[in-house]
């Protein structure tokens, strides 16, 4: 078995996301999730609040580990001796632009390889976008999202609509 790494933005950390960590962990020796700074977004959390969220639920996978990092996630990938990228697929829409990723990593580093895992049709429709605008519109988000997740959640928009000062 090798080790993988999972890289994504995680903002927030879904019950989708979790699904294909935890059984992602079953196949590989070592997963390495990836919490992506992107400096050209505008993120609900900071990393450090994502990879702490992460943490935070998968603390029972052993095998596990969260880590932040900016750049190529096949950069990631070499710097942890991964052989494989994992990425989840919701949908068709979301093989076109993954396979997509995936073919231009092989150009990138022809020695990672990605593996794509089918999300478990409960979340098959879920996205951490879904998520930030139901609970912007005051939605119930707690089929989407761990209780703690949705507490961070919740009371980021609350400060975002200045409901409590901070």
């Amino acid at each position: 078995m090798a080790t993988a790494v999972y890289p994504g933005s995680f903002d927030p950390v879904t019950f989708g996301h979790l699904d294909i960590i935890r059984r992602a962990s079953h196949s590989f020796e070592h997963i390495i999730v990836g919490v992506l700074h992107n400096s050209a977004k505008s993120p609900l959390f900071s990393v450090e609040e994502r990879v702490k969220m992460l943490k935070e639920e998968t603390k029972t996978l052993s095998n596990v580990d969260i880590e932040s990092f900016s750049g190529l996630s096949v950069n990631f990938a070499r710097e942890h001796g991964a052989a494989v990228i994992l990425r989840g697929l919701r949908a068709i829409t979301d093989f076109e632009y993954e396979l997509q990723m995936a073919q231009t990593n092989r150009v990138l580093a022809y020695d990672v390889d990605t593996v794509f895992l089918t999300t478990s049709l409960e979340y098959a429709y879920l996205s951490s976008t879904t998520v930030k605008e139901v609970a912007g519109f005051g939605g119930d988000i707690d089929k989407f999202v761990p209780p703690l997740v949705a507490e961070a959640i919740h009371q980021k928009m609350q400060r975002r609509k200045g409901v409590i000062n901070h």
